[in-house]
């Protein structure tokens, strides 16, 4: 299903549900949903510098992989009232999401910000909509045929200016080494390796770079340390390093299967199955590895990612031992954190991200854990600056055979358009 193509893209945080639900005739009469449980599965979650080899929650925090994430709230709305049912003076316009801070907005179902239960996407900076109904404070739009309101004070008819080029358009295909000028460069410690960058050739090109990461496969690189954040604070949630800790392993080995497969055997035929789709459906890829062994630590492999990529999507695999579904690991709430600079400038498009391929993975049938999200302070999510996200997707119980990966790796196509309104 396309969805619409913005300027700055659609970061959609809903369920498939939600996202499809009939048209509506009246704002303020909509059908209740009920939204999921706002918290993360809870235990031995272990760190995942780039994604880790640790257990990110107990067995007994599983769900039947029916659940969804919860969309969170933009902030921009923090101080309007709930409207009563208003009468719309009727326009046919095209508008578009502005905001002072930059942050995106709701999208809801009804003209209601009790809570919620009927934000069905975020919609970034510059994304282009159809208004069919203004009033003081709502919006009616209409979307793929569908009906939804958004608060008129964060739209504008003024037509934004043009959108920078993809963050890679000044990169030449091939070998893409660390540059020390780069910000946040001068924190990594293992960098003698390259990524390669590939350009598609398919006949539609969005003009989008997607960072794959397979996790781990960095010879030596759990015997060596990295700083955690780049203000030198200390983690704020637990793991193999625990929080309070200011350095983390460089990358670690990650785990073994139940079948006796390492993980980086895993994430990398992973890797390549994505490259392939992604090359196919017209966006640039990234591939920070290719082989067992590439020489470039967490940060190095954030620090390229962010000055040549559209985001940035590390694979991996838990380590629990009950097939518990994909999940992806959120920002953490803890206000230090996401005050962090350049976490605070980016952590509700990690979110965003994450809640994308989460859908996109439900959508082809991949069994999710629990509320498809759980709060962990990555070295990855700590230097990021594009949207980034580790996706993980499944544990040493789940089935990793060729078909299995092809299903993922379709989850995560649909996932990624989503993500950019494609």
């Amino acid at each position: 299903m396309k969805r619409t193509v913005t300027k700055m893209g659609l970061a959609v945080l809903c369920a498939g549900a939600l996202c499809t639900s009939g048209a509506l005739s009246a704002c303020g009469t909509y059908k209740p949903v009920e939204a999921a449980a706002d918290q993360t599965a809870a235990g031995d979650s272990q760190d995942r510098a780039d994604g880790g080899d640790g257990q990110a929650a107990a067995d007994n925090g599983q769900a039947d992989g029916n659940t969804q994430p919860t969309p969170e709230s933009s902030r921009n709305e923090a101080e309007l009232t709930t409207a009563k049912p208003p009468e719309f003076d009727e326009v046919d316009e095209t508008v578009y999401v502005k905001t002072a801070d930059g942050t995106p907005v709701n999208v809801r179902s009804s003209c209601n910000k009790q809570n919620n239960s009927n934000v069905v996407i975020t919609a970034a900076v510059g994304a282009e909509l159809k208004r069919t109904g203004i009033s003081e404070e709502w919006s009616r739009i209409v979307m793929e045929g569908q009906v939804y309101y958004v608060a008129t004070a964060f739209l504008t008819t003024e037509v934004p200016e043009t959108t920078a080029a993809s963050n890679s358009a000044n990169v030449e295909a091939g070998e893409v080494k660390l540059d020390s000028s780069w910000k946040y460069a001068d924190f990594s410690k293992i960098n003698s390796g390259a990524a390669k960058l590939y350009r598609s050739e398919a006949d539609s090109r969005k003009n989008k770079t997607i960072c794959v990461n397979a996790g781990h496969g960095t010879s030596g690189g759990s015997s060596v340390k990295t700083q955690c954040h780049p203000d030198g604070t200390p983690k704020v949630t637990g793991g193999t390093t625990s929080a309070g800790a200011t350095s983390a392993v460089a990358v670690s080995g990650g785990m073994t299967f139940s079948d006796g497969t390492p993980e980086a055997k895993v994430t990398l035929a992973m890797a390549l199955k994505l490259k392939d789709k992604l090359l196919a459906n017209g966006y640039d890829v990234l591939m920070i590895r290719e082989s067992d062994d590439v020489q470039l630590d967490n940060i190095a492999r954030t620090v390229i990612a962010n000055n040549t990529s559209d985001c940035h999507i590390a694979l991996h695999w838990d380590s629990t031992t009950n097939n518990k579904g994909a999940f992806y690991m959120s920002v953490p709430s803890n206000q230090s954190y996401r005050n962090m600079e350049p976490v605070k400038s980016h952590w509700e498009q990690h979110n965003a991200l994450g809640a994308s391929l989460v859908a996109g993975l439900k959508s082809a049938g991949v069994k999710i854990f629990s509320n498809g999200a759980m709060e962990m302070d990555l070295t990855q999510t700590s230097f990021s600056t594009i949207p980034s996200v580790d996706i993980e997707l499944g544990d040493k119980a789940s089935d990793h055979s060729s078909a299995t990966l092809d299903t993922l790796a379709d989850g995560l196509l649909t996932g990624i358009n989503q993500y950019f309104g494609y």
